[in-house]
């Protein structure tokens, strides 16, 4: 698995080397973006699927806007093409970085990492409850995780954080471009019949199609694909549990 440890410094070390700090300022944070982005692969770069992952990050104590409280990460991996539970880990951080739009990745990566290196299984795909390229830097928490864990990731957000799209058919399946700037930053895809869609984007080593594609066989019942359901009902387990 690339990434080994997150130090008590902050800094994640992929392949034995720290790729950044998070305890940055906003304008480094976007420096930090800035660069980074550049090594987003926007290319399927897939094996064989047999594990998938959902990962999911919500503030314990309501949400905080500042630097205090804490933030609780989940991962839940799933069989595949079955989608029955495997294996879920969780950690628990100080959210160190403010919220502040744009730059949430420095505020939730470090929960996510923290669970991931508590994982005995390597996902072979993680799906994150976030922004991939749809992102005004090009760079949403999909493709920050999935850059620095040299994982292929795909970002599939409940809600638009740039970019407009045409008409959706109501069918299961029906998608339509998210744009932005003139680019395909992503695509509203209709994961149920008649519900509300959600927002598809690359966050590493996918394309769009088959983050589209992945996206969909990872969905069954419900609105949500079903690993990042899974992370979501263990998340809300977590925070009902550290309640005052």
């Amino acid at each position: 698995m690339p990434i080994r440890e997150v130090h008590d410094s902050g800094a994640v070390a992929l392949a034995g080397q720290p790729l950044h700090r998070w305890d940055v300022s906003p304008a480094e944070a976007r420096a930090i973006q800035d660069e980074l982005s550049s090594r987003v692969g926007r290319h399927t770069a897939l094996g064989s699927v047999r594990l998938v992952a959902g990962a999911d990050v919500h503030p314990l104590g309501g949400r905080s806007t500042g630097r205090s409280g804490e933030m609780v990460g989940i991962v839940s991996v799933l069989s595949y093409p079955e989608l029955t539970p495997v294996e879920t880990a969780h950690a628990v951080v100080p959210a160190e970085f403010p919220y502040i739009p744009g730059l949430l990745s420095f505020r939730e990566a470090p929960a996510v990492l923290a669970a991931m290196v508590r994982l005995t299984r390597v996902p072979d795909l993680l799906l994150v409850d976030g922004q991939g390229l749809a992102h005004p830097r090009r760079f949403g928490l999909a493709c920050h995780l999935g850059v620095l864990l040299d994982l292929p990731a795909i970002g599939c957000a409940k809600s638009i954080l740039v970019g407009q799209h045409g008409p959706l058919a109501p069918e299961r399946g029906a998608r339509a471009a998210l744009i932005h700037q003139g680019d395909a930053v992503g695509a509203a895809v209709r994961t149920r019949t008649g519900v509300q869609p959600v927002y598809v984007s690359v966050g590493h080593c996918v394309d769009l199609a088959a983050a589209v594609t992945w996206t969909l066989q990872c969905t069954s019942r419900y609105r949500i694909p079903e690993p990042l359901r899974q992370a979501h009902l263990t998340a809300r387990r977590a925070r009902t549990t550290r309640q005052p």
